[in-house]
């Protein structure tokens, strides 16, 4: 059975550790050690206050559901331990040089980096843009102003750019961007949009290319303990985990 091994223990982990199906989470990490305890459980798991401990406990893949900076903190390390790891805080890879170092990493160590689909739909299809050029990738994001921290009296687009750049204003809020990037082999289009009206995040995607056209909304409910978190992300993360020794594999 698949032992993974938990970074970070917020609300992501939470939900991870509630629905451990065909999976074990015998370790989990968290830099503040109350939270890995109460995941620990959780899961009947152990909670390891030293990084390089929770590395060599039996586990065979690596689950960050922490932040970019802990993504970019302890990514290689995880590799050369020779364990697979799953990121969900993919803005961590918008740095070029950091995503080279990592895949070169693992193709040296024999391990695998996974990226869950996250709060969207339809990842699995723009990795065509790999193979066929996408001329239009575009993501409209739209949040409350409680969200983002932000006091707006009315709807206001308040980033339009690069997903590179926008991860340094908004470091919370350019997963998505950067997972459609990663797949097509083209950095996506981001437009970030704050909405007093909104009662849930609204993810656009506008794709065209020589395939033709298509155009994806997304309203995501979040998650019941975290507004700030996606419960669809969550769902990514545990249906990449359930499928991931599946001898049946669909839409890759």
């Amino acid at each position: 059975m698949l032992r993974i091994g938990l970074l970070g223990c917020g609300n992501i982990g939470h939900i991870i550790a509630r629905h451990a199906e065909g999976f074990l989470i015998p370790a989990v990490y968290d830099t503040i050690p109350e939270r890995a305890q109460e995941i620990a459980g959780l899961c009947k798991g152990k909670a390891y206050a030293d990084f390089t401990g929770f590395l060599e406990a039996d586990i065979g893949i690596v689950v960050e559901a922490a932040s970019v900076s802990a993504a970019r903190a302890h990514a290689k390390n995880v590799l050369l331990h020779r364990k697979n790891l799953v990121i969900m805080s993919v803005g961590a890879l918008t740095d070029q040089e950091f995503r080279d170092e990592l895949v070169a990493t693992a193709q040296q160590t024999g391990t695998k980096i996974y990226v869950p689909s996250g709060a969207i739909f339809g990842l699995d299809n723009l990795k065509i843009g790999q193979i066929s050029p996408i001329s239009k990738l575009l993501l409209k994001t739209t949040k409350s102003p409680q969200s983002l921290g932000l006091t707006a009296p009315a709807r206001q687009r308040i980033f339009s750019g690069k997903a590179h750049e926008c991860i340094k204003s908004y470091p919370k809020n350019v997963n998505v961007s950067v997972a459609m990037g990663l797949a097509a082999g083209k950095d996506a289009d981001v437009e970030l949009w704050v909405d007093p009206a909104a009662e849930k995040n609204v993810h656009e995607l506008f794709i065209e290319g020589d395939f033709g056209e298509t155009y994806i909304r997304v309203t995501n409910v979040p998650s019941p303990e975290n507004p700030a978190t996606s419960y669809l992300a969550a769902l990514s993360i545990l249906s990449l985990l359930k499928n991931l020794d599946s001898p049946l594999i669909i839409g890759t």
